[in-house]
């Protein structure tokens, strides 16, 4: 189908998510701002990333941390102007970066001018803009949630986008006049970034537009209009979706999905363990090596086979709404196999701000911003602040994020005796942020560790350590084998082995007798060696 077509660069695409809040602060107000990102455009360079993806940098009254826009034309004053958002797309461009925004489709703010609009009656031209249960309501002091449908928080109206399934009087099919205008309206603000030199968009909660739409028919015919429309007008433009189902979000469309926490469970299976946002038990990366990859190779299998040709997965070192790798029991040594694993697999990767120095989620930093979640009345769990924390940039005043005095930050820096800096890590050439530039550079330089060749897991569910696959295409073959854990593991390959060669190993030792290749593996050990022809 003619929506699977895909821009060039899409083979080559790492991404850089960026939490803007708290990056870099150039006005001492203690937000993040552009033109601190303008400022550190070299060092993201330096990283080997070639896109940008910011959270939503929309005006907003941030009461979930600006995924409640209430325009979607003009950057928040807390971040800068909409001319500091073409700067840092120009400045970006001239150094082979490409920007990406957020989009949040489904649902604005309370305080959109459309909404209050929509809130005067439904013989208001807007009055069917949003999707209102009922208007018993006295118009002084407005609606409240038992009124309308929410998206997420009650600040957070969803539009109108129809009904798959028509069960109440209020509820409107996709083709009644304001669903089809909301689907017009998604063009147009795609439309006015695309022309500013935006190249793509990451879409918050894709598959929810559409209500009642239980086999997501109707969603993914939605976005295979956006597609089509996209691929006529915007062919180099590209769509990203927190969908969590690969094969349903590439087929409407979308180029890359992400496979995460919200959905598929295979990234919880590898990495969530007792600490963080989300609850984890014995994940596949702990010391104890207790755990099992089967059911994230079983997901992931399934799901690569489903898309491969057509889009791309992305499973991120972490991002804005679950904790960061470096969490919990799992120490620094550990942030290194991890690392290996999601710099060699297949699909586009993408790095969290501060990860590739090992941030820690910071477990007592603040609620702020709609951060906590409400996951059930006894739940330590739903905290997302600890992963929102201000980037490490110095050992000085607010670790370099902010002149601002210390209370006025957005977010309480890491005060540990063990916090990490870009500073001092850029002088350490063993350094894990020196360590990630150089599997950066591996997988560019190398065809078969890119995001369109093939992967093979080697794994029995006989022997759950270490972790081992195979990347390849017609030109190249890569044996990786990772051992999270702090056991020993030895992995022997099946077929002979002729003659290889080592691109990368720690903690490991490779045998090899009569053709025969075995990996002898120490604690928190990793190996990327090229079978050669």
């Amino acid at each position: 189908k003619g929506y699977f077509m895909k821009p060039e660069f899409l083979k080559d695409l790492i991404m850089y998510q960026i939490y803007p809040q708290t990056y870099l602060d150039t006005d001492g107000d203690g937000i993040g701002n552009f033109q601190g990102v303008i400022q550190k455009l070299d060092y993201i360079k330096s990283l080997g990333v070639n896109a940008i993806w910011f959270n939503p940098c929309f005006e907003s009254p941030f009461f979930d941390a600006g995924y409640d826009v209430s325009n979607y034309y003009k950057i928040a004053p807390r971040y800068g102007t909409n001319e500091d958002m073409i700067e840092l797309i120009e400045k970006a461009r001239e150094k082979g970066i490409r920007i990406f925004l957020d989009l949040v489709a489904g649902h604005t703010s309370i305080e959109h001018q459309n909404f209050k609009e929509s809130m005067k009656g439904p013989d208001n031209e807007y009055g069917d803009c949003y999707i209102w249960k009922n208007r018993d309501y006295d118009l002084e002091t407005g609606p409240t949630p038992d009124n309308y449908i929410q998206n997420f928080f009650p600040e957070q109206p969803a539009l109108n986008y129809g009904y798959a399934r028509i069960k109440e009087d209020y509820e409107q099919p996709v083709d009644a006049p304001w669903p089809l205008r909301n689907r017009e309206e998604l063009k147009n603000i795609l439309k006015f970034w695309f022309d500013l030199g935006v190249s793509g968009f990451r879409v918050d909660m894709a598959a929810s537009l559409v209500k009642y739409d239980d086999d997501e028919v109707e969603n993914r015919k939605l976005w295979q209009e956006i597609r089509s429309w996209m691929d006529e007008n915007y062919p180099e433009s590209i769509l990203i979706s927190e969908w969590g189902y690969p094969d349903h979000a590439i087929e409407a469309g979308f180029h890359i999905d992400f496979m995460i926490h919200c959905c598929k469970l295979s990234y919880t299976s590898l990495f969530f363990n007792e600490v963080g946002t989300w609850d984890g038990k014995a994940c596949y990366f702990d010391a104890r090596g207790e755990s099992s990859a089967d059911y994230f190779i079983e997901e992931y299998t399934e799901q690569w086979n489903a898309i491969k040709g057509k889009g791309f997965i992305s499973m991120p070192t972490a991002n804005h709404d679950f904790q960061r790798l470096n969490c919990g029991p799992r120490t620094f040594e550990q942030l290194r196999p991890a690392w290996v694993f999601l710099m060699t697999q297949a699909g586009v990767p993408t790095i969290y701000y501060g990860d590739e120095i090992g941030m820690r989620y910071n477990e007592k930093a603040p609620t702020k911003e709609g951060s906590k979640l409400f996951l059930g009345p006894d739940s330590p769990k739903g905290e997302r602040s600890g992963s929102r924390t201000p980037m490490q940039w110095t050992s000085g005043k607010n670790a370099g994020f902010s002149d601002a005095p210390e209370e006025d930050l957005y977010l309480p820096v890491d005060l540990s005796d063990e916090r990490i800096s870009v500073e001092a890590q850029e002088k350490d050439e063993n350094s894990l942020l020196n360590f990630a530039r150089n599997l950066i550079k591996i997988r560019k330089a190398n065809s078969a560790l890119g995001s369109e060749s093939e992967v093979e897991f080697l794994n029995t569910k006989e022997q759950a350590y270490p972790l081992v696959y195979k990347r390849y295409n017609d030109e190249q073959c890569f044996i990786i084998a990772i051992n999270p854990s702090a056991k020993p593991a030895d992995y022997t390959l099946d077929s002979p082995v002729k003659d290889y060669s080592v691109t990368l190993k720690e903690n490991c030792d490779i045998d090899s007798k009569d053709n025969s290749l075995t990996f002898k593996m120490k604690e928190f050990s990793f190996a990327i060696i090229e079978l050669n022809k």
